[in-house]
């Protein structure tokens, strides 16, 4: 084993060792089946340190790479989906605060002191209708005389909504009509005028109870205030790495759920027989072509995801290109998990199809897959930009300001060219 597969074996065992693994596994098709969210398993990953995975050590964490996490989030996975998809959006958010630290910015350190101190942090961005997601908003944000903020509008799939206490969000500074301001800050749950739905009842992830958020008149207080930037796709660090966190860490998750599903397929084949072959599933040609090509599709994905998490964390300069190596390593790993997962339901054959069975649960997991921004339909845009725009605008690595790297990026959030 290399050395750096003997540091991802030791951080497995240190923060999500089998015996661990296994008791988020056996609890899943329970959350799974009664639609609740997954508090046992949140309380024992808090126990385990892995919340804090991000923090850097001088803040008493133990400071992993993005790289290092997502290896962790795609084994974490593995048990249960919807556990590590939720868990997700807490450490993106921390994973973005030590990306800007990494970067020279220090303007979110206050993130590392409150995850140590046990706050939880959720991603409240996604709005109903707003395809530009990181470089617009529905939401009104009211600017207030001591520098703060009141925000009206709807939040959707906030993952973590029965437990999170901080909430990364933003909203649209309109006061001048001529430069509209995009204001990011994080609010207080308990704040007045905070309402978090109690609708919940959908296809799969359902342990990540990722509820709408509805914001009346909130406020955001002055010191709470992260960014304001122009309406738009802005050269900005924060949005930067956000968009590289949030991409590569759910690439990670269903990059996770897919290799559970092949193994779920493999059990499958094993177990069951071929009357006309006269032998296991497991021999039969046709079977073993179904499964080998699942694996196939999937180890690219990987090592897509191994290169550029690694890539970030090196601080590799890739221009432009940095978009279609996000956007696409995200929606390779979903495309592979769907694929995966359909191979499981087929290799478990009629057993699969019951709504108890793991198989059946990776399924419908699975499908969640399509609903993360961008769809691969808004993203096309993006993989033509980079063969066919201008010179500029290409998503190859000669890009060298950094500037036209994170503006390309913060494009990739939604796939869509304003």
């Amino acid at each position: 084993m290399s050395d750096r597969e003997t540091r991802h074996a030791e951080l497995a065992e240190r923060f999500l060792p089998d015996a661990l693994i296994e008791r988020i596994r056996a609890r899943a098709a329970d959350t799974d089946r009664e639609n609740t969210f997954f508090t046992a398993d949140l309380d024992e990953l808090r126990a385990q340190g892995y919340l804090t995975v991000f923090v850097p050590e001088e803040f008493g964490g133990p400071g992993l790479s993005l790289h290092e996490v997502s290896r962790l989030q795609q084994r974490l996975a593995g048990a249960a989906p919807g556990t590590a998809l939720a868990t997700n959006m807490h450490l993106m958010c921390t994973g973005v605060a030590r990306a800007m630290r990494e970067r020279g910015d220090r303007s979110l350190d206050r993130v590392f002191a409150e995850a140590m101190a046990g706050e939880i942090f959720a991603f409240g961005i996604s709005e109903p209708g707003n395809d530009f997601v990181l470089s617009d908003s529905t939401t009104a944000a009211v600017p207030q005389s001591d520098g703060g903020y009141r925000l009206t509008g709807t939040k959707i799939f906030t993952s973590l909504s029965p437990v999170w206490t901080r909430l990364l969000t933003h909203g649209v500074d309109a006061s001048d009509p001529a430069s509209p301001q995009l204001v990011y800050g994080f609010l207080t749950r308990g704040t007045p005028g905070i309402t978090i739905s109690d609708q919940w009842d959908v296809l799969g992830m359902r342990a990540s109870q990722s509820r709408a958020t509805r914001l009346d008149d909130v406020a955001l207080a002055a010191e709470r205030v992260v960014r304001r930037l122009p309406v738009g796709p802005d050269p900005d660090l924060l949005t930067f790495a956000i968009a590289a966190n949030f991409q590569l860490l759910i690439g990670s998750v269903y990059a996770g759920l897919a290799r559970r599903a092949l193994d779920v397929a493999a059990a499958g084949l094993r177990s069951r027989r071929s009357a006309k072959a006269g032998a296991a599933l497991a021999e039969v040609p046709e079977s073993r072509v179904r499964l080998a090509d699942a694996l196939y599709e999937l180890l690219p994905v990987t090592a897509m995801l191994d290169a550029t998490t690694r890539d970030f964390d090196e601080l590799v300069n890739h221009g432009s290109g940095w978009s279609v190596r996000l956007v696409g390593a995200r929606l390779h790993a979903t495309a592979a998990a769907r694929r995966a997962a359909e191979v499981a339901l087929l290799c478990a054959g009629g057993a699969g199809y019951n709504a108890g069975h793991e198989a059946s649960r990776l399924f419908r997991d699975a499908a969640a897959g399509m609903f993360h921004p961008p769809a691969a339909d808004a993203a096309r845009p993006l993989f033509a930009a980079a063969l066919l725009d201008t010179e500029n605008d290409r998503g190859d690595d000669r890009g060298d300001e950094r500037g036209d790297e994170r503006s390309a990026v913060t494009r990739s959030a939604s796939g869509t060219q304003r």
